[in-house]
């Protein structure tokens, strides 16, 4: 590559890499794995850069980039997460902290399939077929997985004073 397309390269990302590192983050759920997944796609990006000739969709492509490296990465990965006999109590937030944080946690603690799926749901706004093609199952499971997941999130983020302005029977 030239010094000129370097240097764009450079300023984009610059100018793109925290907004870029935090949609990486929600994919991995873990800011070392958010790190390695944003290197390995901006690498992909910056290969790709004089073939790119639509400067604003980079984000979409660097984005897609990701999607498709944490899915390849998933499926290398062994199964670590096992069926417990017991399901926990749910952890009920206290107003204590600020909603969005909650979220991010909330999504910390979904399984890595579960979060996938919500991230490309409702941050990537990927509709379900797509979803089922970007992560090879079906629309089904896709759904399935998504519902579980929000039932999950919705559980973990009761607020204890909203139950309170329910009223008492």
């Amino acid at each position: 590559m030239s010094g000129g397309i370097h240097e764009e390269f450079r300023e984009y990302v610059v100018a793109r890499g925290p907004a870029l590192l935090r949609a990486a983050r929600q994919l991995t759920g873990h800011p070392s794995d958010a790190e390695d997944l944003l290197q390995a796609a901006l690498f992909k990006t910056y290969l790709a850069w004089d073939r790119i000739h639509d400067r604003a969709a980079l984000d979409a492509y660097v984005r897609r980039a990701m999607v498709n490296i944490n899915i390849s990465w998933w499926r290398r990965r062994k199964l670590e997460e096992y069926p417990a006999a017991e399901i926990p109590e749910p952890v009920l937030l206290g107003g204590s902290g600020h909603l969005p944080e909650q979220v991010e946690q909330a999504l910390d603690r979904l399984p890595v399939r579960m979060r996938t799926a919500v991230v490309l749901r409702y941050y990537e706004d990927m509709t379900e077929p797509e979803i089922a093609r970007a992560l090879g199952i079906s629309v089904g499971t896709v759904k399935s997985t998504v519902s579980r997941a929000m039932a999950r999130l919705r559980g973990d983020l009761t607020i204890p004073e909203q139950r309170q302005l329910e009223p008492q029977r």
